[in-house]
């Protein structure tokens, strides 16, 4: 675990620098920026399915609900533009330390190769890298947890709910199948 450095921050997850709300925190004002181009990129979206037609319209609560989002998020810029820079703070160590940025780009590399790999490969080597880098522990311990957890997983939601997950590489209903016919033959017996 990583030692909190009790000069700098008091290690609670409070959202304001110090639990002051009178300065701005280091890419508060970028992120505020960038809900307001999405707020206004989903109204647009929204206008594009009926544009102003009728109150009835199929594009009338998706632009009614945007238009909220589009205002609230203005308001939270301007708000956000006044307060001063918090300079005890850094982007790079109190906002998105290396660790965030590392499993941000992890769970977009998962999410992009859950298709072509499929579920179990993917999360496989997800978890293992995941744990091993989190836990700093032996392959011995990490490879254990993280394939046990997975067949966990694995059995609650595929087998026990039916969860239909991606293939990919593996023969998945193989192994299910396999499984089926080993318990129908116990079970005849």
């Amino acid at each position: 675990m990583q030692h909190i450095d009790p000069e700098h921050h008091d290690g609670t997850s409070d959202a304001t620098p110090g639990g002051a709300s009178d300065q701005r925190r280091p890419g508060e004002l970028v992120f505020a920026g960038l809900m307001l181009a999405v707020s206004l990129g989903l109204f647009w979206s929204a206008y594009g399915i009926s544009g102003f037609e009728a109150l009835s319209a199929p594009g009338s609560v998706p632009m009614a609900t945007t238009v909220v989002m589009v205002l609230a998020s203005l308001l939270v810029l301007l708000k956000t533009a006044k307060l001063p820079l918090d300079r005890s703070e850094t982007l790079a160590r109190d906002i998105l330390p290396p660790a965030v940025v590392l499993f941000s780009l992890a769970l977009a590399i998962y999410g992009i190769l859950l298709k072509p790999l499929g579920f179990l490969p993917t999360s496989a080597l997800f978890l293992i890298l995941a744990i091993k880098f989190l836990a700093r522990r032996g392959w011995v311990w990490t490879l254990t947890v993280s394939l046990g957890s997975l067949i966990v997983i694995w059995l609650i939601f595929r087998i026990v709910f039916s969860v239909l997950m991606p293939a990919g590489i593996l023969p998945e209903a193989e192994f299910i199948q396999f499984f089926r016919d080993l318990f129908r033959a116990e079970g005849a017996q």
